[in-house]
C-alpha cells in the first residue's frame, strides 16, 4: 500500500510541474511546435537517467520506495507519451510533416541520448 501512496504523490508533484512548465513556456511565446512537451519530455529522460545512475551506484536501502516516487511517481507524472502522439497527430493534420517528423525523431533519438548521459553520469563514477 506505501508504494501506491508514494507512486500517487510524486505522479502529482511531477504532472504540477509538466503543468507549470506548459503554461509558462505557453504563454511567454506564440508557436507551432510542442516545445513545451518536447522540452519536458526531454528533461525527464535526462532525470529518469540521472536517478538510475544515483540509484545504482548508492544501492539505497529502501530501493522500491525510491523507484515508487522518484521513477514511477515523478518521473512518469512529468512526461507524457500521450501529449507527444496528439501534438504529432495535430502537427500532420496541419500539414506540417517536416516538424512532425523533427519532433518524433527529435522526442526519441535525443530522449535517449540523454537518459545514457544522465545514467553514465553517476553509473561511471
Amino acid at each position: 500500500m506505501k508504494a501506491y501512496i508514494l507512486v500517487a504523490l510524486g505522479g502529482g508533484i511531477g504532472s504540477l510541474l509538466r503543468f507549470g512548465i506548459s503554461q509558462l513556456l505557453n504563454t511567454k511565446a506564440i508557436h507551432t511546435f510542442p516545445w513545451a512537451t518536447f522540452l519536458v519530455n526531454l528533461l525527464g529522460c535526462f532525470l529518469i537517467g540521472l536517478l538510475i545512475g544515483l540509484s545504482n551506484k548508492y544501492q539505497f536501502q529502501n530501493q522500491n520506495q525510491f523507484n515508487s516516487f522518484f521513477l514511477i511517481g515523478i518521473c512518469g507524472g512529468f512526461t507524457t507519451f500521450s501529449t507527444f502522439s496528439v501534438e504529432t497527430l495535430r502537427l500532420l493534420q496541419n500539414s506540417q510533416n517536416i516538424q512532425a517528423i523533427l519532433y518524433i525523431l527529435g522526442s526519441i533519438l535525443l530522449g535517449l541520448a540523454l537518459t545514457f548521459l544522465g545514467y553514465f553520469l553517476f553509473a561511471s563514477r
